[in-house]
C-alpha cells in the first residue's frame, strides 16, 4: 500500500470513530455552548489529535530513520545498508537510495585507485630523475671537487672540505628523498622488510622507539595492496612526529582470518573529540578505499591507534 493511502485510511479511520462516538452517545451540544461541552469538545478534539499523530509517526518512521542514514554518510567510511522497511513509496526510496550508495562507493573506489597509481606513477618518475639526474650530477660534482682540492693551495684545502661536504649532504638527503617517494625495498624485498627498513630509518630520524610485531603468515597481496599498507604505514608514522609528542610506537602487522591487519599505536597526547580528521588520515582512508580495506582512527587521550584492514580477497595476487 502506497503512503498516500496509508495516511489516507489512517486520518479516516480517526474521523470514522469520532464520527461513530458522537453519534451514538447521548452527548448534545447547545447554542451557546456551555463550559461542560466545550470540555467535552476539546477532549475528544485532543484524543483524535493524538491518534492522528501517533498514526502518522508510524507511517513516516521509515523515512525518518532514513533523514538521520543520510546526514552521517561518508563514503570514505563505508557503512551498511538501510533496511527496506514499509512497502510502497517508502520501501522503493530506501531500497533505490541504497542502490545508489552501492554505485557512488562503487564509483569512488574506482576514481581513487586511478588517482593514487596516477600519484605513485609521478612519485616513480620524480624519484628516478632525482637518482638518475640530479644524483650523478653531485656525483661529478664531488668527483671534480676532489680533484680540485688535491691540487689546491694550503689555505684553500678547508673551504674545499666545506664544499665537499655541502654537495655530500645534499647527495644523500636527495638519495633519502628518492627513497621515500619509490619504496624500492617495497618492490625488491616485500612488506615486512619495507616496514621494518621504513620504521628503522623513522626511529633515526625523529628519535622515537618503534617496537615492531610481525605475526604471519602473511599471503601475497597485490601490489597496490603491499603499497597501500605501505603508504598507510608511512603516513602514521609522520602523523606520530609531527603532531602526537610520542615517545614510544608500536607496528604491528597480522594476518589473519583472510585479511592483513595493519596496526599503528602511540604514547602521544591523542586527539581531542572536537578535532577533525586532516589530510592526511582523509588520504589514509581514500588508499584504504582503493584496495577495497577499512580504515579506523581511534583516540582515547593517551594516544591514537590506526588500524587498517585489508582483505585478501580483494588484494591477493
Amino acid at each position: 500500500m502506497s503512503l498516500f493511502w496509508r495516511v489516507f485510511i489512517g486520518n479516516a479511520a480517526i474521523f470514522a470513530i469520532g464520527t461513530a462516538i458522537l453519534a451514538l452517545s447521548p452527548a448534545t451540544v447547545s447554542w451557546p455552548i456551555v463550559a461542560r461541552e466545550g470540555i467535552v469538545l476539546a477532549g475528544g478534539l485532543a484524543a483524535l489529535l493524538v491518534a492522528n499523530v501517533f498514526l502518522l509517526r508510524i507511517a513516516f518512521a521509515p523515512l525518518e530513520r532514513l533523514t538521520r542514514f543520510m546526514r552521517r554518510i561518508d563514503l570514505l567510511k563505508p557503512v551498511g545498508r538501510l533496511p527496506a522497511e514499509g512497502g510502497g513509496e517508502v520501501g522503493e526510496v530506501i531500497r533505490t537510495f541504497n542502490d545508489m550508495l552501492d554505485r557512488l562507493e562503487s564509483e569512488r573506489r574506482a576514481s581513487s585507485a586511478r588517482v593514487l597509481a596516477g600519484q605513485e606513477e609521478e612519485r616513480r618518475r620524480i624519484a628516478r630523475e632525482l637518482h638518475d639526474e640530479v644524483g650523478q650530477a653531485l656525483t661529478a660534482v664531488l668527483l671534480s671537487l676532489k680533484r680540485v682540492a688535491a691540487r689546491a693551495p694550503a689555505d684553500l684545502a678547508a673551504e674545499l672540505e666545506e664544499v665537499q661536504e655541502t654537495a655530500r649532504t645534499s647527495l644523500e638527503e636527495i638519495r633519502r628523498i628518492a627513497r621515500h617517494l619509490r619504496p624500492g625495498v617495497l618492490e625488491d624485498l616485500g612488506l615486512v622488510s619495507a616496514l621494518t627498513a621504513l620504521t628503522t630509518a623513522f626511529s633515526e630520524a625523529s628519535g622515537i622507539a618503534v617496537e615492531r610485531r610481525f605475526h604471519g603468515p602473511f599471503p601475497a597481496l597485490r601490489r597496490e595492496a603491499e603499497l597501500a599498507v605501505y603508504r598507510i604505514a608511512q603516513e602514521s608514522l609522520t602523523n606520530v612526529a609531527r603532531h602526537a609528542g610520542a615517545t614510544s610506537v608500536v607496528l604491528s602487522l597480522v594476518g589473519r582470518d583472510g585479511v592483513i591487519v595493519l596496526e599503528v599505536a602511540d604514547d602521544g597526547r591523542g586527539a581531542g573529540p572536537d578535532e577533525h580528521e586532516g589530510g592526511g588520515i582523509r588520504g589514509m582512508r581514500e588508499r584504504a578505499l582503493a584496495v577495497g580495506g577499512a580504515l579506523g582512527v581511534e583516540s582515547n587521550g593517551s594516544g591514537v591507534r590506526v588500524t587498517l584492514q585489508v582483505p585478501v580477497a580483494e588484494g591477493g595476487r
